[in-house]
C-alpha cells in the first residue's frame, strides 16, 4: 500500500459530472473536451506513474480567452482544476483528483514573435521546450534550459516546476531565461507580469510564479530570453574507478574557477544500461564517467579541456577522452539524453530529485548507495553533477504494491539525505504529490503556514492543483 494518499472526492461535484460537462460544451465549443472513459485514461497520471486517478473530465482550449472562461466557470461553481502541459512531472505534479477536471493547454503552441534586437521570444506556454529553440535557431539563437524531455515537455510545465537541464550550470535554468508571463488566475482574470526585457519595474511576481507548480493559476503565454549560439561546443569524457573520485573531480573543477556549460554524472550501471541503448562508445570498465562540456573558440575549447584533464589527473582517472568531431560529440550527449528512456526498459523507477552542496557529493554517493541496499534495492545514478542536482532512479517492480512502499521510504530518506548535507528537497522536478508530506522536513511550521496565506492570497478556495506541494495536514486550519 502506498504512503502518499489523495483526499477524498467531493460526492456533489462527482453527482453533477453530467451537468459539467455540458456547460463546458457551451461555454467553449471550439475546445477538445474529452469525457470517455478511455480518453481519460490517457490523462489518469503523468510521468511519476506509480500513481492513478481518473479525471472527472478534459478540456484542452485554444486560446488563453478559452482559458479564462473555463476557469471563471470553475471558479463560480467550486470545480477542482488540475492544470497540464505535456504530462512529463516525474513528482505526480498533474496528477488529477476524481472530482477534477484537467485543463491541457498542449493545444497552444505558436511563437507569436521573435525579436532578434532584444533577444526574446514571445510563445504560447503549450509549445515544447525544443521547439523554442529549434524557431530561434534560425536567427542564431537558442533557449537554453534544456531538460531531458525537451522534446515533449512544455513551456508551461518548465515554468510550473523551473525546470533545468544539462546546460544549466552556465546558464540558469527557467527562472534565469523568463522575461514576463500572462496568466490566468482562476477567477477568469488574466494578468500579465514582467516584461520584455531584465529587470522589469516593480515586484518581482515572476520570481514568485516561476516554480509554483500550477498552485496561482495556468500560465498561456511567456518571453523567454533567447542566448546567441556559442562559436563551438565540445564535450569530454572523463572515467573513474569509482563514483567518489567522479564526484571529488566535479567539486575540483567548480573550485578551480572553470565553469563548463555542464557537467553529467553517470555511474556504473547508467553507463552499461545507456550504452547498450545508443552505442555512444562509453567505456564500459569504469564505475563512474562524468560528461564535461565547454564551449567557445577553437582554442579556447581545446584550453579549457586541457584543464579540465589536468584536474582530473588527481583523481586518477581510467578515462580521458576528448570529443574530436561534431559526430562524437552527439554520440556522446545521444546516451545522457536518452538514459531515462533507455533505464526505463530495464525496471520501473523512482528518479529523485534533490540537490547537496558541490562539497558533499562524494559523501552523498555513498550515502545513497547505503540507503538502497538498507532497503534492498539497486540504484541507478544520473545527475547534473555541477550544480549539485542529484537524480538516483530507484530500481523497483511497480506491480508489486509493496515494493512501491518500500521504494517511497527509501526515496524519502534520500531526500531527508539532501536536507541533512545542507542541500534540499527539490532541485528542477518541483514537490507535487511525491515530496509534499516531506516540506516538513526541510520548513518549519511556520514557513509552510507562510507559503499557503501566499497560495490563498492567488487562489483562496484552494481550487488549482490540489492535493500538491503541502501537507495534507492542517489544509483546514490553514
Amino acid at each position: 500500500m502506498s504512503l502518499l494518499t489523495l483526499p477524498k472526492p467531493d460526492e456533489t461535484i462527482l453527482r453533477r459530472r453530467d451537468e459539467i460537462i455540458r456547460q463546458l460544451r457551451k461555454l467553449v465549443p471550439s475546445a477538445v473536451l474529452i469525457t470517455d472513459h478511455e480518453g481519460r485514461r490517457t490523462f489518469e497520471t503523468d510521468a511519476l506513474t506509480a500513481y492513478r486517478c481518473m479525471p472527472l473530465a478534459v478540456v484542452l482550449p485554444g486560446s488563453t480567452e478559452e482559458v479564462s472562461a473555463i476557469l471563471r466557470y470553475c471558479h463560480d461553481t467550486k470545480i477542482k482544476v488540475v492544470p497540464r502541459g505535456a504530462g512529463t512531472s516525474l513528482s505526480g505534479g498533474a496528477l488529477p483528483l476524481e472530482d477534477s477536471i484537467v485543463l491541457g493547454i498542449s493545444r497552444m503552441t505558436r511563437v507569436l514573435s521573435i525579436d532578434e534586437a532584444n533577444r526574446a521570444a514571445r510563445v504560447e506556454a503549450g509549445i515544447t521546450n525544443i521547439a523554442i529553440t529549434n524557431a530561434a535557431a534560425v536567427h542564431g539563437y537558442f533557449y537554453a534550459p534544456d531538460p531531458s524531455s525537451q522534446l515533449a515537455c512544455t513551456l508551461a510545465g518548465n515554468i510550473a516546476m523551473n525546470s533545468g537541464g544539462a546546460h544549466c550550470l552556465k546558464y540558469g535554468v527557467t527562472t534565469n531565461n523568463l522575461l514576463s508571463v500572462r496568466m490566468v488566475l482562476m477567477n477568469g482574470e488574466v494578468i500579465d507580469i514582467g516584461g520584455d526585457y531584465l529587470d522589469a519595474p516593480g515586484y518581482d511576481f515572476l520570481g514568485l510564479i516561476t516554480g509554483s507548480e500550477g498552485q496561482f493559476g495556468v500560465v498561456t503565454e511567456a518571453t523567454v530570453r533567447l542566448l546567441k549560439a556559442p562559436e563551438g561546443a565540445r564535450p569530454m569524457l572523463l572515467g573513474f574507478d569509482s563514483s567518489e573520485a567522479a564526484g571529488a573531480c566535479v567539486a575540483g573543477i567548480i573550485a578551480a574557477g572553470i565553469v563548463p556549460v555542464a557537467i553529467e554524472f553517470m555511474d556504473k550501471p547508467a553507463i552499461q544500461v545507456c550504452e547498450n541503448f545508443a552505442g555512444a562508445g562509453y567505456p564500459l570498465d569504469v564505475e563512474a564517467m562524468l560528461i564535461v562540456e565547454v564551449e567557445g573558440s577553437n582554442d579556447e575549447i581545446d584550453a579549457l579541456l586541457g584543464t579540465i584533464a589536468e584536474i582530473a589527473e588527481r583523481y586518477a582517472p581510467r578515462v580521458v577522452r576528448a570529443s574530436k568531431s561534431a559526430e562524437e560529440s552527439v554520440s556522446i550527449w545521444k546516451g545522457r539524453k536518452a538514459a531515462f528512456g533507455a533505464i526505463g526498459q530495464l525496471s520501473d523507477y523512482f528518479c529523485m530529485d534533490g540537490v547537496i552542496p558541490l562539497s558533499k557529493l562524494p559523501e552523498a554517493l555513498t550515502e545513497v548507495g547505503e540507503i538502497c541496499r538498507r532497503h534492498r534495492f539497486r540504484v541507478v545514478n544520473i545527475f547534473h553533477a555541477g550544480d549539485g542536482n542529484l537524480h538516483p532512479l530507484i530500481l523497483y517492480n511497480a506491480n508489486d504494491r509493496a515494493e512501491l512502499e518500500r521504494a517511497e521510504m527509501c526515496g524519502a530518506e534520500i531526500l531527508k539525505l539532501c536536507v541533512k548535507l545542507g542541500g534540499c528537497l527539490t532541485g528542477e522536478h518541483g514537490v507535487g504529490i511525491e515530496k509534499r508530506e516531506l516540506m516538513r522536513v526541510q520548513f518549519t511550521a511556520a514557513d509552510i503556514a507562510q507559503q499557503m496565506r501566499v497560495k490563498g492570497v492567488f487562489d483562496p478556495d484552494w481550487l488549482l492543483n490540489p492535493a500538491k506541494v503541502f501537507p495534507l495536514e492542517g489544509r483546514e486550519r490553514q
